[in-house]
């Protein structure tokens, strides 16, 4: 019998080409590979052409599914390519490591601190260990370096404290050897992290390691295969046995003939997307001054250093920020794998997958638009499922502003990004129901019945049941709002309510729902608004003023956009009340007297007559700022064009005295901050130039040469001949 040790580096594309060819030296019976016991079952499925790399085992506790663990593989994974293998010689290849029943359920995890590779690279004059096994073994594919590397590591492990966690592991992959032997392998070859190859050279007693393993706690776990994305495979992620460039890596292992000159075809052509003029002859010179400057350092075969070198000097000028665009899109890369079918699931997967090829959603990790028209059938199934997911927890995807332009209700865009880590959320999400539909709907049920569930919760539940064509939920939520608002006297809940609700009536028409149900509540709120207001913003303070003004001007907004003449009326009769009393905060006044101008239930000279009351001698200055703020807020326009609510206002701030100004200023501050920039230099112009009031001349002669030129153009634009 003979066993080889091959310690590999985990997703390596030199590891993997000398595991290839020392696989096909050694020939083995059976293959070990590094990898959670119990996923076993799960490796035949890696023979299915159907299975895409990167993809990663997932393996979660049954009753806390967010208690998981992923181990991903590409296809330059050592461990990936050795299944492979198996699968093509029809050679069994199991997983060696300690069960994901006894890891996961593991509160304190030990792991090993720092790298022991940096040693090996400071030893060589590197200051990054990455990049020294990138220069030393990733860059040759002789199956001679891994008695070399076993040699090495255990010269290493001589010096370093191993872990509790490590020798169980170590221990349970030769008890796992032991049983290959004893099940009659001849040659069995063992793939596993280059770390722990010197503790599988020698089996030693059994007795020991059985004494390592015992009392080892374990969970119910349920394993599956996940596709996975090569920007999880990158250190920056947090993946503890990541690597820099799992982009390159990939391009390494798949392009044997000319990799260097592949590669900087491949970053020419990221550049040109960018509209950036770069050339053949760019290319000739990058790949000439990356053989030099490997043979400057004595490298059989240029690196991703070298490479990266002469990207920036040639390709990118020394743009350090197309250099970065680069590395985003290569060097790192992002490709989603995929998995077969028949991959065991829980059957909320299953659906989600069916549903998604039915309507052309396919999962990929690069974010892309897709704006949705919800007039179309299939449009408007895309975007019930998108928000079922989300409010099943899974954000696949997000409401986006439109690219589109349009004023209808009608328009739907979305930001698409598939990750990795939603395969955990839809098993956590599976506990609902066996369908996105049903899942979604008892979710939304079991938050609407929560003690604690407020009016605003059910109303913002509803208008998401709305939108996601929750049909079934509908009468058991509008009960539940109807409910909620009898028995609500907190006029702030109510207010905080219209807004979805009258969102909820606008969209409902373009969606097919019958909104009458939905008026009549919000109808029935709005009459308790109208006669609880008036005394709800008596006596208030700066805090509560500011927040029961940012209710204020929601629900105006609300019953403005809904646009019922009985309904606005109502409303507008209600602020109207109010505008006048003297026992109101300043901030809601001056915001009141705003929106009744806006909506022109007062004239402007009216509300010029109200600031000048506001700023008289006998209010304190606080509580003018505190006016003017209220009045002004959402932008500074007005001040532009009424010149005499201007002077008002200017004449104000004029008189104040340095201690009144001062304790002034910060409100005034965060009022004029809120303007944009165009705004505030519009105020200061007229500020400067008082006379000037921004009307525009009029021309005394017409020059029609100018003109026909003019209309033309505005004919071409129009496509009108």
């Amino acid at each position: 019998m003979t066993t080889r040790i091959y310690g590999i580096r985990h997703h390596g594309p030199g590891s993997a080409k000398s595991l290839r060819a020392a696989l096909d030296e050694f020939d083995p019976d059976t293959i070990l590979i590094e990898g959670p016991a119990d996923a076993d079952p799960l490796v035949a499925l890696t023979a299915s052409a159907e299975m895409i790399p990167p993809i990663a085992l997932l393996a979660y506790v049954a009753a806390e599914p967010a208690k998981a663990a992923f181990w991903p593989f590409a296809v330059f994974s050592p461990e990936w390519q050795a299944m492979q293998w198996a699968a093509e010689h029809e050679v069994p290849a199991k997983f060696c490591d300690l069960p994901a029943s006894q890891t996961l359920d593991i509160k304190d995890r030990h792991r090993e601190k720092g790298d022991p590779l940096e040693d090996l690279a400071a030893a060589a004059g590197y200051d990054d260990a990455e990049r020294w096994w990138d220069a030393i073994v990733e860059s040759t594919s002789d199956a001679g370096t891994f008695d070399a590397l076993n040699e090495a590591m255990a010269s290493l492990r001589e010096s370093t404290t191993i872990d509790e966690r490590t020798l169980q592991r170590e221990a349970y992959m030769r008890q796992t050897m032991r049983k290959a032997l004893k099940d009659g392998s001849e040659r069995l070859a063992v793939v596993c992290g280059a770390w722990h190859a010197p503790a599988l050279n020698q089996l030693g007693p059994a007795a020991h390691d059985a004494r390592l393993l015992k009392g080892i706690p374990k969970t119910k776990t349920s394993l599956t295969w996940v596709p996975w994305t090569h920007s999880r495979l990158a250190t920056s992620s947090g993946y503890g046995a990541g690597i820099t460039s799992p982009g390159w890596y990939h391009h390494l292992f798949t392009e044997t003939d000319k990799p260097i000159t592949r590669w900087l075809t491949k970053v020419a052509r990221v550049l040109r997307t960018e509209d950036l003029p770069v050339s053949s002859a760019h290319i000739i010179e990058a790949a000439r001054l990356t053989e030099t400057l490997a043979a400057m350092r004595s490298r059989p075969l240029a690196g991703l250093s070298e490479v990266t070198e002469a990207t920036r000097a040639v390709l990118c000028d020394g743009d350090e920020v197309l250099l970065e665009l680069v590395s985003a899109r290569l060097v790192v890369g992002e490709k989603l794998g995929a998995v077969p079918e028949e991959t065991p699931t829980v059957p909320l997967d299953a659906d989600l997958r069916a549903k998604a090829k039915t309507l052309r959603l396919n999962q990929e990790a690069a974010a892309r638009k897709l704006d949705l028209d919800l007039r179309k059938d299939n449009d408007l199934a895309k975007s019930r499922l998108l928000h079922r997911l989300r409010l099943l927890g899974i954000g696949w995807g997000t409401v986006t502003a439109s690219e589109v332009r349009s004023t209808g209700t009608f328009r739907e865009s979305w930001t698409l990004e598939w990750q990795p880590e939603y395969a955990v959320a839809i098993v956590e999400a599976s506990m609902w129901g066996t369908t996105v539909l049903a899942a979604a709907e008892a979710k939304v049920l079991d938050q609407a019945n929560r003690d604690d569930a407020t009016l605003g919760d059910l109303t913002k539940l509803l208008e998401k049941a709305l939108v996601a064509d929750l049909t079934n939920v509908l009468a058991s939520l509008l009960k539940l709002v109807e409910s909620a608002a009898a028995l609500d006297h907190d006029v702030a809940h109510l207010l905080a309510a219209i807004p979805p609700l009258t969102r909820t009536i606008r969209y409902g028409d373009v969606r097919g729902t019958d909104a009458t149900a939905l008026t009549r509540v919000t109808d029935s709120l709005l009459v308790r608004i109208s006669a609880g207001l008036p005394s709800a913003v008596t006596s208030l303070d700066d805090d509560n003023a500011a927040e029961m003004r940012r209710l204020i001007d929601d629900a105006h907004g609300s019953v403005m956009t809904r646009d019922d003449h009985e309904a606005s009326e109502q409303w507008l009769t209600t602020l109207h009340s109010i505008s006048h009393r003297e026992d109101v905060h300043g901030l809601l006044i001056g915001r009141i007297v705003r929106l009744l101008r806006d909506a022109d239930r007062i004239t402007q000279q009216d509300s010029e007559a109200r600031l000048s009351r506001a700023l008289s001698v006998g209010a304190e200055p606080a509580a003018k700022a505190a006016w003017v703020d209220g009045f002004l807020s959402g932008g500074g326009l007005l001040l532009v064009h009424d010149r005499q609510l201007l002077r008002l206002i200017d004449d104000w701030l004029s008189g104040l005295g340095e201690q009144d100004f001062t304790d002034a200023l910060p409100l005034l501050r965060r009022t004029f901050g809120s303007f944009d920039q165009g705004e505030r230099q519009a105020v200061g112009q007229a500020v400067r130039d008082p006379n000037n009031d921004n009307k525009p001349t009029t021309a005394t002669t017409l020059d029609e040469e100018r003109g026909k030129t003019a209309t033309k153009a505005v004919l071409e634009i129009l496509g009108v001949s």
